[in-house]
Protein backbone atom coordinates (compact mmCIF):
# COMPACT_ATOMS: atom_id res chain seq x y z
CA UNK A 1 0.00 0.00 0.00
CA UNK A 2 1.39 3.44 -0.96
CA UNK A 3 1.94 5.78 2.01
CA UNK A 4 -0.25 8.86 2.20
CA UNK A 5 1.15 12.02 0.64
CA UNK A 6 1.21 13.81 3.98
CA UNK A 7 3.71 11.30 5.39
CA UNK A 8 6.13 11.56 2.45
CA UNK A 9 8.82 14.29 2.61
CA UNK A 10 9.25 14.25 -1.20
CA UNK A 11 5.57 14.96 -1.79
CA UNK A 12 5.50 17.67 0.88
CA UNK A 13 8.53 19.36 -0.66
CA UNK A 14 6.97 19.21 -4.14
CA UNK A 15 3.73 20.74 -2.79
CA UNK A 16 5.65 23.66 -1.27
CA UNK A 17 7.33 24.23 -4.65
CA UNK A 18 3.95 24.20 -6.43
CA UNK A 19 2.52 26.76 -4.00
CA UNK A 20 5.51 29.14 -4.20
CA UNK A 21 5.69 28.97 -8.00
CA UNK A 22 1.97 29.66 -8.33
CA UNK A 23 2.30 32.87 -6.32
CA UNK A 24 5.49 34.05 -8.02
CA UNK A 25 4.20 33.36 -11.53
CA UNK A 26 1.08 35.44 -10.89
CA UNK A 27 3.08 38.27 -9.31
CA UNK A 28 5.71 38.44 -12.08
CA UNK A 29 3.26 38.30 -14.98
CA UNK A 30 1.16 41.07 -13.42
CA UNK A 31 4.28 43.18 -12.82
CA UNK A 32 5.49 42.55 -16.38
CA UNK A 33 2.15 43.77 -17.74
CA UNK A 34 2.35 46.93 -15.63
CA UNK A 35 5.98 47.76 -16.40
CA UNK A 36 6.02 46.61 -20.06
CA UNK A 37 9.36 44.94 -19.25
CA UNK A 38 10.29 41.95 -21.42
CA UNK A 39 12.86 40.81 -18.86
CA UNK A 40 10.21 40.69 -16.11
CA UNK A 41 7.76 38.98 -18.47
CA UNK A 42 10.48 36.45 -19.27
CA UNK A 43 10.91 35.86 -15.55
CA UNK A 44 7.14 35.36 -15.26
CA UNK A 45 7.31 32.81 -18.06
CA UNK A 46 10.29 31.21 -16.33
CA UNK A 47 8.32 30.89 -13.09
CA UNK A 48 5.31 29.58 -15.02
CA UNK A 49 7.43 26.77 -16.42
CA UNK A 50 8.86 26.21 -12.94
CA UNK A 51 5.27 25.77 -11.80
CA UNK A 52 4.60 23.18 -14.50
CA UNK A 53 7.87 21.47 -13.58
CA UNK A 54 6.93 21.47 -9.88
CA UNK A 55 3.57 19.84 -10.68
CA UNK A 56 5.33 17.26 -12.82
CA UNK A 57 7.84 16.60 -10.02
CA UNK A 58 4.98 16.12 -7.55
CA UNK A 59 3.26 13.62 -9.83
CA UNK A 60 6.56 11.87 -10.56
CA UNK A 61 7.58 11.37 -6.93
CA UNK A 62 4.11 10.06 -6.08
CA UNK A 63 4.26 7.62 -8.96
CA UNK A 64 7.85 6.53 -8.28
CA UNK A 65 6.94 5.57 -4.70
CA UNK A 66 4.52 2.90 -5.86
CA UNK A 67 5.84 -0.65 -5.47
CA UNK A 68 6.66 -2.95 -8.36
CA UNK A 69 3.65 -4.54 -10.04
CA UNK A 70 2.84 -6.91 -12.89
CA UNK A 71 3.38 -4.21 -15.51
CA UNK A 72 6.45 -2.61 -13.86
CA UNK A 73 8.51 -5.44 -12.44
CA UNK A 74 11.44 -3.16 -11.56
CA UNK A 75 9.31 -0.51 -9.88
CA UNK A 76 8.44 3.00 -11.03
CA UNK A 77 11.72 4.86 -10.43
CA UNK A 78 12.09 5.98 -14.05
CA UNK A 79 9.00 8.17 -13.77
CA UNK A 80 11.28 10.64 -11.98
CA UNK A 81 13.78 10.48 -14.84
CA UNK A 82 10.98 11.05 -17.37
CA UNK A 83 9.90 14.07 -15.35
CA UNK A 84 13.43 15.48 -15.46
CA UNK A 85 13.59 15.06 -19.26
CA UNK A 86 10.22 16.77 -19.71
CA UNK A 87 11.25 19.64 -17.42
CA UNK A 88 14.40 20.18 -19.48
CA UNK A 89 12.33 20.32 -22.66
CA UNK A 90 9.96 22.87 -21.09
CA UNK A 91 12.88 25.08 -20.14
CA UNK A 92 14.13 25.05 -23.73
CA UNK A 93 10.66 26.14 -24.89
CA UNK A 94 10.90 29.07 -22.47
CA UNK A 95 14.33 29.99 -23.84
CA UNK A 96 12.96 30.18 -27.37
CA UNK A 97 10.03 32.39 -26.32
CA UNK A 98 12.25 34.73 -24.31
CA UNK A 99 14.78 35.11 -27.14
CA UNK A 100 12.06 35.80 -29.72
CA UNK A 101 10.44 38.50 -27.61
CA UNK A 102 13.74 40.16 -26.64
CA UNK A 103 15.22 40.22 -30.15
CA UNK A 104 11.92 41.51 -31.54
CA UNK A 105 11.91 44.43 -29.09
CA UNK A 106 15.51 45.27 -29.86
CA UNK A 107 14.81 45.21 -33.61
CA UNK A 108 11.69 47.38 -33.33
CA UNK A 109 13.08 49.70 -30.65
CA UNK A 110 10.18 48.90 -28.29
CA UNK A 111 12.07 48.98 -25.02
CA UNK A 112 10.38 51.55 -22.77
CA UNK A 113 9.99 50.30 -19.18
CA UNK A 114 7.47 51.80 -16.78
CA UNK A 115 7.71 51.79 -12.98
CA UNK A 116 11.13 50.05 -12.84
CA UNK A 117 11.23 50.29 -9.03
CA UNK A 118 8.18 48.02 -8.89
CA UNK A 119 10.20 45.49 -10.88
CA UNK A 120 13.10 45.83 -8.42
CA UNK A 121 10.81 45.02 -5.48
CA UNK A 122 9.12 42.06 -7.15
CA UNK A 123 12.40 40.53 -8.33
CA UNK A 124 13.81 40.88 -4.82
CA UNK A 125 10.82 39.05 -3.36
CA UNK A 126 11.15 36.33 -6.01
CA UNK A 127 14.86 35.79 -5.29
CA UNK A 128 14.30 35.56 -1.53
CA UNK A 129 11.42 33.07 -1.82
CA UNK A 130 13.26 30.87 -4.30
CA UNK A 131 16.41 30.80 -2.16
CA UNK A 132 14.38 29.37 0.73
CA UNK A 133 12.37 26.89 -1.36
CA UNK A 134 15.36 25.68 -3.42
CA UNK A 135 17.38 25.04 -0.25
CA UNK A 136 14.53 22.93 1.10
CA UNK A 137 14.23 21.02 -2.19
CA UNK A 138 17.99 20.36 -2.40
CA UNK A 139 17.97 19.04 1.17
CA UNK A 140 15.05 16.68 0.59
CA UNK A 141 16.44 15.62 -2.81
CA UNK A 142 19.76 14.71 -1.17
CA UNK A 143 18.06 12.80 1.65
CA UNK A 144 15.77 10.85 -0.71
CA UNK A 145 18.02 10.85 -3.83
CA UNK A 146 15.15 12.19 -5.94
CA UNK A 147 16.24 13.45 -9.37
CA UNK A 148 12.81 15.03 -9.91
CA UNK A 149 13.15 17.20 -6.80
CA UNK A 150 16.76 17.99 -7.64
CA UNK A 151 15.72 19.14 -11.12
CA UNK A 152 13.01 21.30 -9.55
CA UNK A 153 15.54 22.74 -7.09
CA UNK A 154 17.92 23.65 -9.92
CA UNK A 155 15.05 25.37 -11.72
CA UNK A 156 14.45 27.58 -8.69
CA UNK A 157 18.15 28.19 -8.06
CA UNK A 158 18.48 29.34 -11.68
CA UNK A 159 15.46 31.58 -11.08
CA UNK A 160 17.26 33.17 -8.12
CA UNK A 161 20.18 34.29 -10.28
CA UNK A 162 18.03 35.45 -13.17
CA UNK A 163 15.77 37.38 -10.77
CA UNK A 164 18.80 39.10 -9.26
CA UNK A 165 20.02 39.94 -12.77
CA UNK A 166 16.68 41.45 -13.73
CA UNK A 167 16.55 43.31 -10.41
CA UNK A 168 19.95 44.83 -11.15
CA UNK A 169 18.80 45.81 -14.62
CA UNK A 170 15.64 47.43 -13.29
CA UNK A 171 17.73 49.36 -10.78
CA UNK A 172 19.97 50.71 -13.55
CA UNK A 173 16.93 51.60 -15.66
CA UNK A 174 15.38 53.45 -12.69
CA UNK A 175 18.57 55.46 -12.18
CA UNK A 176 18.95 56.10 -15.92
CA UNK A 177 15.33 57.24 -16.24
CA UNK A 178 15.80 59.64 -13.34
CA UNK A 179 18.93 61.00 -15.07
CA UNK A 180 17.11 61.38 -18.40
CA UNK A 181 19.01 58.61 -20.21
CA UNK A 182 16.29 57.15 -22.43
CA UNK A 183 18.72 54.72 -24.09
CA UNK A 184 19.06 52.84 -20.78
CA UNK A 185 15.71 51.17 -21.52
CA UNK A 186 17.37 49.06 -24.20
CA UNK A 187 19.10 47.25 -21.34
CA UNK A 188 15.81 45.44 -20.61
CA UNK A 189 15.73 43.09 -23.66
CA UNK A 190 19.51 42.57 -23.37
CA UNK A 191 19.01 41.29 -19.81
CA UNK A 192 16.21 39.04 -21.07
CA UNK A 193 18.63 37.45 -23.57
CA UNK A 194 21.17 36.88 -20.78
CA UNK A 195 18.44 35.23 -18.69
CA UNK A 196 17.66 32.91 -21.60
CA UNK A 197 21.30 31.82 -21.87
CA UNK A 198 21.47 30.94 -18.15
CA UNK A 199 18.20 29.01 -18.37
CA UNK A 200 19.39 27.07 -21.43
CA UNK A 201 22.47 25.85 -19.57
CA UNK A 202 20.33 24.58 -16.68
CA UNK A 203 18.06 22.79 -19.17
CA UNK A 204 21.04 21.02 -20.72
CA UNK A 205 22.34 19.77 -17.36
CA UNK A 206 18.94 18.47 -16.24
CA UNK A 207 18.20 16.79 -19.57
CA UNK A 208 21.61 15.09 -19.73
CA UNK A 209 21.32 13.57 -16.25
CA UNK A 210 17.76 12.37 -16.82
CA UNK A 211 18.76 10.86 -20.16
CA UNK A 212 21.56 8.90 -18.46
CA UNK A 213 19.00 7.27 -16.17
CA UNK A 214 16.57 6.46 -18.96
CA UNK A 215 19.20 4.73 -21.13
CA UNK A 216 20.56 2.72 -18.17
CA UNK A 217 23.94 4.41 -17.99
CA UNK A 218 26.26 2.74 -15.47
CA UNK A 219 26.52 4.15 -11.96
CA UNK A 220 29.06 6.98 -11.45
CA UNK A 221 32.71 5.95 -11.24
CA UNK A 222 32.95 6.66 -7.50
CA UNK A 223 29.97 4.41 -6.72
CA UNK A 224 31.25 1.66 -9.03
CA UNK A 225 34.63 1.87 -7.25
CA UNK A 226 32.93 1.38 -3.88
CA UNK A 227 31.19 -1.74 -5.20
CA UNK A 228 34.33 -3.30 -6.66
CA UNK A 229 36.29 -2.46 -3.51
CA UNK A 230 33.73 -4.26 -1.36
CA UNK A 231 33.79 -7.29 -3.68
CA UNK A 232 37.58 -7.49 -3.51
CA UNK A 233 37.36 -7.62 0.29
CA UNK A 234 35.44 -10.92 -0.05
CA UNK A 235 37.87 -12.62 -2.48
CA UNK A 236 38.97 -15.19 0.14
CA UNK A 237 35.37 -16.44 0.20
CA UNK A 238 34.94 -16.89 -3.57
CA UNK A 239 37.10 -17.42 -6.64
CA UNK A 240 36.13 -14.40 -8.73
CA UNK A 241 33.24 -12.35 -10.09
CA UNK A 242 32.40 -11.18 -13.60
CA UNK A 243 29.61 -9.61 -15.69
CA UNK A 244 29.20 -6.81 -13.15
CA UNK A 245 26.46 -4.46 -14.40
CA UNK A 246 25.03 -1.34 -12.81
CA UNK A 247 22.30 1.18 -13.62
CA UNK A 248 20.00 3.67 -11.97
CA UNK A 249 16.30 4.55 -12.24
CA UNK A 250 15.20 7.59 -10.24
CA UNK A 251 16.47 7.06 -6.70
CA UNK A 252 16.85 3.28 -7.21
CA UNK A 253 20.20 1.67 -8.07
CA UNK A 254 20.54 -1.79 -9.59
CA UNK A 255 23.55 -4.14 -9.55
CA UNK A 256 23.86 -7.66 -10.91
CA UNK A 257 26.90 -9.91 -11.26
CA UNK A 258 28.07 -13.51 -11.63
CA UNK A 259 29.84 -14.92 -8.58
CA UNK A 260 32.23 -17.84 -9.12
CA UNK A 261 32.61 -20.12 -6.07
CA UNK A 262 34.75 -23.25 -5.53
CA UNK A 263 33.19 -26.29 -7.16
CA UNK A 264 33.21 -28.26 -3.92
CA UNK A 265 31.22 -25.60 -2.06
CA UNK A 266 27.71 -26.69 -1.11
CA UNK A 267 24.60 -24.94 -2.41
CA UNK A 268 23.79 -23.81 1.12
CA UNK A 269 27.23 -22.25 1.61
CA UNK A 270 27.11 -20.51 -1.77
CA UNK A 271 23.61 -19.17 -1.04
CA UNK A 272 24.71 -17.87 2.36
CA UNK A 273 27.70 -16.10 0.78
CA UNK A 274 25.48 -14.48 -1.87
CA UNK A 275 23.02 -13.30 0.78
CA UNK A 276 25.90 -11.85 2.80
CA UNK A 277 27.25 -9.98 -0.21
CA UNK A 278 23.83 -8.65 -1.16
CA UNK A 279 23.29 -7.23 2.33
CA UNK A 280 26.75 -5.63 2.41
CA UNK A 281 26.11 -3.98 -0.97
CA UNK A 282 22.72 -2.66 0.17
CA UNK A 283 24.39 -1.20 3.27
CA UNK A 284 27.01 0.43 1.03
CA UNK A 285 24.63 2.35 -1.24
CA UNK A 286 21.12 3.47 -0.39
CA UNK A 287 18.25 2.24 -2.55
CA UNK A 288 20.30 -0.60 -4.07
CA UNK A 289 18.72 -3.70 -5.60
CA UNK A 290 21.18 -6.59 -6.02
CA UNK A 291 20.98 -9.77 -8.09
CA UNK A 292 23.79 -12.34 -7.82
CA UNK A 293 24.09 -15.39 -10.07
CA UNK A 294 26.22 -18.08 -8.40
CA UNK A 295 28.16 -20.49 -10.59
CA UNK A 296 30.82 -23.15 -9.72
CA UNK A 297 34.40 -22.66 -10.81
CA UNK A 298 35.02 -24.14 -14.28
CA UNK A 299 31.38 -23.63 -15.37
CA UNK A 300 31.69 -20.16 -16.92
CA UNK A 301 29.93 -19.51 -20.22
Amino acid sequence: MTPRTGSDPKSRAALVSVASNTGLTTLKLATGAITHSVSILSEGLHSGLDLVAAVMALLAVRRSRQPADADHNFGHGKFESLSGMAEGALILVAVGMILWSAVRRLALGEAEVREPLLGVAVMGISAAVNVLVSRMLFRVAKETESIALEADAWHLRTDVWTSLGVMGGMSLIAVGTWAGLQEIHHLDPVIAIMVAVVIARAAWDITRRSYDHLVDRSLPANEAAQITSLLREHYPQFTEYHRLRTRRAGSQRYVDLHLVVPGEQSVTEAHTLADHLEQDLRNLLRGLEVMIHVEPRGDRD
